[in-house]
């Protein structure tokens, strides 16, 4: 069964993480202290043996273009197939930004029609889970489906955050609200859809004309009572930090469950990302770290518990970090105190400042470049 991928990876997330977002897109966010990402959705690509996939990006996607200039540590290195990356098309009689989710992939038609494969995945490019997209192709071809959506039991969530939907006994879609006031179930669409290329090149050449931009909108919901749409539902680690700061600040958290952690780490298929030649982390005599996970590069002399510290941070003497997260380039001075919060990369602290957020709900966020 071949298939052909496509990353949504252009949303600006509607200021939903603020300053974190004005320089890049969030796909090209850091996770973990040393992926972006989109590196579990390419590395998931992958690993399902998928090896020609389209990712459309378009707000900030300088930084996200400049991580996927060697397609080959997600092993798309190849003659046949490969990574493509796309952005608005521009021509001498203009250029159009994507309208919709669903304009975005109409705009690169040409990648569909010169694709032979018969299905086609289509995810976003900031969730972190690990699935093998096979299972899913299964599924959707033997229940007959004209396109299946994945979602997941989130109760535990605030699911007016989301795309929630209504499965019936025999795993058919009836019923679909983006982002309800009032759910009417606790199943969420994980934006990750498996559909027929053909149909949906006949979907977009129909809809797109009549001024429809939407994927889910104008695709799903608008067909769902006349076409075969199902359900598959997925019970592994899933979390989208485009929710919010909140959201991408417990994503991070949670790489310090060891289970998480080794769940994308030690586990097979692994997940890739473009490795960074920095020598290894240093820990000064009186430095204290615990409960942390750190990149490469970083120096500590200082105290750091229950934080996640990202490629060449410094931290000097007698300076407090806990429950933070501390982006590529950090320097923070000495007797310092940092909690409950975010600094972007090369935010620079100097000596006795404290930056202390309310919680990790509510975490404080310093812009990239920041001098204190």
């Amino acid at each position: 069964m071949k298939a052909i991928g496509i990353i949504l990876a252009g949303g600006n997330n509607d200021g939903r993480l603020g300053v974190l977002t004005d320089h890049r897109a969030a796909a090209a966010l850091p996770i973990g202290s040393c992926y972006r990402a989109i590196d579990f959705t390419l590395s998931n690509m992958s690993s399902s043996g998928i090896g020609k996939v389209a990712v459309l990006t378009q707000y900030n996607s300088r930084s996200l273009r400049d991580h996927l200039m060697s397609s080959k540590w997600w092993d798309f290195g190849r003659k046949q197939g490969g990574l493509f990356v796309f952005t608005p098309y521009t021509s001498k009689e203009g250029s159009t930004w994507f309208r919709g989710t669903a304009d975005s992939i109409y705009q690169n038609m040409t990648y569909l029609k010169r694709s032979n494969e018969e299905y086609v995945v289509i995810t976003s490019g900031d969730s972190i889970y690990k699935m093998d997209y096979r299972n899913v192709i299964e599924q959707h071809v033997a229940s007959g489906a004209d396109i299946t959506v994945v979602y997941k039991n989130m109760a535990d969530k605030d699911l007016t955050k989301f795309g929630v939907v209504e499965v019936d006994a025999e795993g058919k879609l009836v019923g679909f609200e983006e982002k309800p006031a009032q759910p009417k179930a606790e199943t969420a669409s994980l934006g990750i859809y498996v559909i027929g290329r053909t149909l949906l090149i006949n979907l977009l050449e129909q809809m797109i004309p009549e001024g429809r931009y939407d994927l889910v909108k104008d695709i799903i919901i608008r067909f769902m009572p006349t076409l075969n749409i199902r359900g598959y539902e997925y019970n592994g680690y899933w979390n989208a930090i485009g929710a919010g700061t909140a959201a991408y600040f417990a994503t991070n958290m949670d790489f310090l469950n060891k289970e998480v952690r080794d769940h994308f780490v030690s586990e097979y298929p692994y997940i890739a990302t473009k490795p960074k030649d920095e020598p290894p982390a240093k820990f000064n005599k009186g430095a204290e770290v615990k409960d942390a996970i750190v990149g490469d590069g970083s120096i500590f002399d200082g105290k750091v518990e229950h934080s996640v510290v990202f490629r060449k941070v410094r931290v000097s003497a007698g300076a407090v970090v806990k429950n933070s997260i501390l982006m590529e380039g950090c320097q923070i001075g000495e007797n310092c105190v940092v909690e409950n919060a975010i600094l972007d990369k090369d935010v620079v602290l100097s000596a006795g400042q404290k930056v202390i957020g309310a919680s990790a709900e509510e975490p404080a966020v310093l812009k990239k470049g920041t001098v204190l």
